[in-house]
């Protein structure tokens, strides 16, 4: 099969999504399919890719990081152009949620392309985490989603995140979400009428480098508690009040903070004169897991707004429990976690000491065997290929 990925943003920009589908591609690749992946031209030095169709784009971020491509007949010939020297499609895999989506939907429906469309974003609290205008920036999405996709599906009237949704499902023969929790809300808002739960997941032969690594350097003799809290440094992560939680908590453990992001400079501010936080910046995706593994617990902060939350499921993969904030994801992973149970900092302040008290004690919970064997990528691609080989024999 020749699979067609659309993504908002280039495959070598940060985020969990890019991640995921960087390694979606190589395992699907290894299976024999030959996959093309569409994204907006990222501004910043990257290493050349054949399977990276880069779309003409603007930096949207300050950093270059990220980029957009805009929807529009323009789009539509370069990319029909481009497609001329690669072989015909079989799917069209939309992983976006706002232009790569309308791109990749349009592309699937003037050529007659099945769709498979894996939802990662919770609109509607990812917008009311970054702006006070969420209702009418929502609404204003919901227009472009309306003129962008005019002409595929059924029309979709709205205003809201869930209108958005339903409005970029149309047209796909089938949808995905990377969790339970996620697909049943995706199912009770009508986006679409059954959703098939796919997990995002982790490289087979990394996860076992990681642990044979962790094993061999595994420390020995009594020292302070390690949590790592890593993540994009933006409101929705909640990073901040972490940081406040820790200085309030004053529990006596290793802070380390991977990412980076807008907040830098306000979690530094809170963060200083504390002893034991410490600011890593951007890893590379081997590095963030081997942190993960060597830590004693990994610190997941968000709220309402992951759509699977990758962070705690690596560590679980991994054998390291996590403090969860957010209850969907405490559900999912079953055990091996410590619950946080509201959104104050007094709460999460309460279970940081007591997660270190019990590391300290040796009586850390132990993640679930079952949540770490159905994270491996070998078995997240061959489930995602049986989709693939249903919506293609139903067309």
């Amino acid at each position: 099969m020749h699979i067609v990925f659309f993504g908002d943003q280039h495959l070598e920009s940060l985020g969990g999504a890019q991640v995921s589908m960087r390694l979606q591609r190589r395992y699907l690749e290894r299976a024999g399919h030959v996959v093309t992946v569409v994204a907006p031209k990222m501004h910043l030095e990257h290493t050349a890719d054949a399977g990276y169709l880069d779309l003409p784009s603007m930096s949207i971020t300050p950093d270059r990081e990220y980029s957009m491509a805009w929807p529009g007949r323009r789009t539509d010939r370069f990319l029909d152009r481009a497609f001329t020297h690669r072989p015909p499609v079989d799917v069209v895999h939309v992983q976006a949620d706002f232009w790569g989506a309308f791109i990749g939907h349009r592309f699937a429906h003037r050529h007659g392309i099945p769709v498979v469309h894996t939802m990662h974003n919770r609109v509607d609290v990812g917008m009311a985490a970054v702006t006070p205008l969420h209702r009418p920036a929502l609404a204003v999405l919901n227009l472009w989603r309306r003129r962008a996709m005019r002409g595929i599906g059924r029309p979709v009237g709205g205003s809201d995140g869930w209108a958005f949704l339903r409005g970029i499902a149309q047209g796909s023969s089938a949808v995905t979400a990377p969790s339970g929790h996620f697909a049943r809300r995706l199912e009770e808002h009508g986006v679409f009428e059954r959703v098939d739960v796919v997990w995002n997941g982790i490289d087979d032969e990394l996860l076992a480098k990681t642990l044979a690594a962790r094993d061999s350097n595994a420390a020995t003799g009594a020292r302070r508690p390690r949590f790592v809290w890593l993540g994009r440094m933006s409101p929705e992560k909640r990073l901040l009040p972490f940081l406040e939680a820790v200085v309030e908590s004053r529990v006596d453990a290793e802070v380390e903070v991977i990412g980076g992001g807008g907040q830098l400079r306000a979690a530094e501010k809170i963060a200083r004169g504390h002893d034991g936080i410490r600011f890593a910046g951007r890893l590379p995706y081997a590095e963030t897991l081997a942190r993960i593994a060597a830590a004693d617990a990994v610190v997941q902060t968000s709220i309402g707004f992951e759509t699977q939350g990758m962070t705690p499921f690596e560590a679980a993969t991994l054998g390291t429990p996590t403090v969860v904030s957010d209850p969907d994801i405490a559900g999912e992973l079953h055990r091996g976690l410590w619950a946080v149970p509201d959104a104050s900092v007094s709460a999460l302040a309460e279970t940081l000491q007591r997660a270190a008290s019990d590391i300290a004690d040796g009586t850390a919970p132990t993640p679930d065997p079952d949540v770490a064997a159905a994270f491996r990528q070998s078995s997240r691609t061959a489930a995602m290929i049986e989709i693939y080989e249903r919506v293609l024999a139903e067309r």
